[in-house]
């Protein structure tokens, strides 16, 4: 699957059509414990003005099963997208090279799912 790093200073216009576009998608967040199954709510950037400071990736639709993971000083943003053009999982790096990895249940152009 190809991947390609989304440049720092596009971040904010990539996170918000990623969201717009993936918004209820079932997703898997992987850190240390995966969170597995919740639908992605968002992705959005902390700024202090010289940059992102953090990045906050929530999912769940209910106050129950809602989920913030925060990555501090990340550093690099990866699209992995499968060979049709579907978008198949973020990767997230931070200063400290922690990761994050968000991948959706299914790969499908955005055009064929509904939510």
């Amino acid at each position: 699957m190809p991947t390609q790093e989304i440049p720092r200073q596009d971040w904010n216009n990539f996170f918000d059509g990623f969201s717009r576009q993936h918004e209820g998608w079932l997703a898997t967040l992987e850190i240390f414990a995966p969170d597995v199954g919740l639908p992605l709510e968002g992705i959005s950037i902390a700024s202090g003005g010289n940059g992102a400071d953090a990045i906050a990736i929530s999912l769940g639709k209910t106050p129950e099963d809602h989920v913030t993971h925060i990555i501090t000083k990340p550093e690099h943003v990866w699209l992995e997208q499968t060979s049709g053009g579907a978008n198949a999982a973020l990767e997230i790096e931070s200063e400290n090279q922690n990761k994050a990895l968000l991948r959706f249940r299914s790969s499908l152009p955005p055009e064929m799912v509904d939510g």
